[in-house]
């Protein structure tokens, strides 16, 4: 997992430091009529024009990172003053805490991207919230009879809703329960503010746990057909057990194994389907501060997302297979 992280960052770091991004941000720092000569001079005396791998290391937090020089008086000052860097050579990366300053905020990522994170974290709660119990129950009663009119009835609901991207949905939430009935014409981006309520949240909410609910729900489908036809659920039947018995007490359990590592998939999913769906809503989470870091070429806090994608995507991967271990005994190694 380390390594992976390693090599990932690596790469971002190199995308965001192409040569277009660099003047982009010069200009940006200075003025859109700067010549090419001020923008050489911005990027030099602010570092960008040093050793790749030096200047990794910096943000990485193993190599000193340095102050700027003034040409003229050669006094060190720190790159941005905005965010306290420092004006001395010191070790002051990701692994000590600092993660650099946002251009676009003018503040440092920290302050930025954990507030964004924690909004973003209650969104992703009330989707799994919403989501997860939902999808459970259509695919238990879609698998329970195959082949049934209820299990095509929910088959067709799950897949309209997996067929239908979160920027579709969206706006057709918004237009039927805000514009026409207006129940739920609550800005969601007062929720950041003002607090979470009925009004501004349940849009989002039910835009990405409506999409994500299909895919839950035809796997659980899947495993729940497959369990009901196994052999000892036939001898469960058999014996005279009933049929609502055999489901809950014989076939749930084993039904919602598969699941659950679709389950702690979908929270690297809930980071990208953010980014639409914050950006659509003007949520100001986590999805909304990628958006704006990647428009403003906003270096470091562009990293810091990236970072935080990997650190999500490696750490539920890592629960999955565990979790999956625990719960299937036929894999577990004694």
């Amino acid at each position: 997992m380390v390594l992976t992280m390693l090599c990932l960052t690596i790469v971002v770091f190199f995308l965001v430091n192409l040569e277009p991004n660099l003047r982009k941000l010069s200009i940006s720092q200075t003025n859109m009529r700067a010549t090419d000569a001020q923008i050489e001079s911005w990027l030099v005396r602010n570092g960008y024009r040093d050793n790749f791998f030096e200047r990794y290391g910096a943000w990485l937090g193993v190599y000193p990172k340095q102050p700027n020089i003034d040409a003229a008086t050669g006094e060190a000052s720190p790159r941005f003053r905005f965010c306290d860097e420092p004006s001395e050579a010191r070790f002051s990366g990701v692994l000590q805490g600092d993660f650099g300053c946002s251009t676009k905020f003018k503040t440092t990522v920290g302050e930025k991207l954990f507030p964004a994170l924690v909004a973003t974290g209650w969104l992703m709660f009330y989707v799994m919230l919403v989501m997860v119990p939902g999808a459970l129950i259509v695919g238990v009663l879609a698998g329970m009879r195959e082949g049934s009119r209820m299990d095509r009835s929910l088959s067709v609901a799950s897949i309209a809703s997996t067929a239908t991207p979160e920027y579709v949905s969206g706006i057709i939430f918004t237009v039927v329960f805000a514009s026409w009935l207006g129940w739920l014409n609550g800005s969601a981006a007062t929720a950041t503010r003002s607090g979470i309520s009925f009004y501004n949240f349940t849009l989002p909410v039910m835009t990405m746990a409506i999409y994500g609910m299909g895919y839950i729900a035809r796997m659980t489908r899947a495993s729940m057909a497959e369990v009901m036809t196994a052999q000892y659920i036939r001898t469960a039947r058999l014996k005279g057990l009933s049929f609502n018995a055999v489901v809950i007490k014989h076939a749930l359990r084993n039904a919602l194994i598969a699941p659950f590592t679709v389950i702690m998939l979908q929270f690297p999913w809930l980071l990208t389907g953010v980014v639409i769906v914050e950006s659509m809503f003007r949520y100001q989470g986590f999805g909304y501060t990628l958006v704006q870091a990647a428009s403003n070429n906003d270096i470091d806090l562009l990293l810091a997302c990236s970072l935080v994608s990997v650190i999500v995507v490696l750490v539920t991967q890592l629960l999955s297979d565990v979790g999956y271990a625990l719960l299937n005994p036929r894999i577990r190694v004694s």
